[in-house]
């Protein structure tokens, strides 16, 4: 059995989706912690297990007779006693291959957002002195995030942020969700670590261009004064923590820390992965 946890997310509900063409529902334990959000996959037959990365005992119930767990990373703030209290679980259960969705970037040390990079990568070490067979999936940034951080009225106002001439190989949250399935499903990916990455390097401009042909409106990318634009992001309402991630995130694009491509997607996929154009236009259905 394969249990997917953060099942209900995006990206877990992506993996699960792909899973379900490839095998059959039984084999599928999907960890949730709401059992509303959790009940369209109960009805494709997958199995539920309800758990927290803070609650022990449920994770030792949630990894009965599993053999492979893909740890989706979370965003609590104790994300890594919680990821840690995931590995503990799978070892004391006898799993024999545990996944684990990281981040592709240069230097988590000087990332904008360092401590939830920086976790990402005290996870894997943690993983790999367990002594359990790993796979570490080391995602680039989502096609899918640029719509969260252009904002809802991108068609209006354009792109607005202080990321300079950055570029990142963006990527379909669906497609890494397809590879890690893929990955699951697949002998000889063991102990090897993967960087997730679309097969091109793409800027805001490049966006703000790409929707502008899909939309046949004029979109525009402003690079933002990065010392003015935290005030200007709590002025607007924001709160702190969507401060932190935006500013921080937004540093690092400019910065270079995503650029670099691989052909790992391509190869765990078997395809070449969506451009950005063409992710854009399923992103906003175009």
């Amino acid at each position: 059995m394969i249990l997917v946890t953060g099942a209900t997310g995006h990206l877990g509900t992506a993996t699960i989706e792909h899973l379900l063409k490839n095998t059959d529902a039984s084999n599928i334990v999907a960890l949730a912690r709401d059992e509303n959000k959790a009940s369209e996959l109960a009805e494709k037959g997958v199995i539920v297990r309800m758990g927290h990365f803070d609650d022990i005992a449920s994770l030792d119930k949630a990894m009965e007779g599993v053999e492979k767990v893909l740890l989706i990373s979370g965003l609590d703030p104790n994300r890594l006693q919680q990821h840690k209290n995931v590995v503990d679980a799978a070892k004391k259960a006898g799993v024999k291959h545990i996944a684990y969705t990281g981040v592709s970037i240069k230097d988590p040390s000087t990332s904008g957002v360092k401590p939830l990079m920086e976790s990402h990568f005290e996870t894997g070490d943690y993983i790999k002195k367990s002594g359990l067979t790993y796979t570490m999936l080391r995602n680039t940034l989502y096609t899918d995030g640029i719509a969260v951080f252009a904002g809802p009225q991108v068609f209006e106002n354009g792109i607005y942020l202080p990321s300079g001439n950055g570029k990142v190989p963006y990527a379909l949250r669906r497609e890494m969700g397809e590879a890690a399935a893929n990955v699951l499903l697949q002998p000889g990916h063991e102990n090897k670590t993967y960087e997730i990455t679309g097969s091109q390097l793409y800027s805001y401009a490049d966006a703000a261009e790409a929707l502008s042909v899909l939309s046949g409106k004029t979109v525009v990318y402003t690079d933002a004064d990065a010392d003015k634009f935290p005030g200007q992001l709590r002025e607007w309402g924001l709160p702190e923590e969507v401060v932190f991630i935006v500013t921080g995130f937004s540093a690092d694009i400019k910065n270079q820390q995503f650029e670099r491509t691989t052909k790992d997607l391509e190869i765990l996929l078997g395809r070449k992965p969506a451009t950005l154009r063409d992710g854009l236009k399923e992103v906003y259905n175009l």
